[in-house]
């Protein structure tokens, strides 16, 4: 494991020693934590990104398919007109 040397002002290491001692941390596994929270974060973000991208280039299909024909034939079959509304 590498040390690294952050600096950062009274009112974050203020902030920060003390979520810290409420997690029963000590002040480095804290910031580790930090920094692997965002890390996923990120991680997280870009894949949703991609997602998004995904089907903007290619789109769904409106209709629901076969299969959701089926579906929605067993759910309707045996449903009395006026009791759907």
């Amino acid at each position: 494991m590498k040390i690294v040397q952050v600096p950062m002002d009274e009112g974050l290491l203020k902030a920060v020693t003390g979520k810290a001692k409420a997690s029963r941390l000590t002040r480095a596994a804290f910031i580790r934590r930090a920094c692997q929270e965002q890390l996923r974060r990120g991680r997280e973000e870009e894949l949703e990104r991609q997602y998004v991208e995904g089907y903007r280039r290619k789109p769904e299909k409106a209709s629901p398919g076969k299969a959701g024909e089926r579906l929605a034939a067993e759910v309707w079959k045996g449903v009395d007109s006026d009791e759907a509304w």
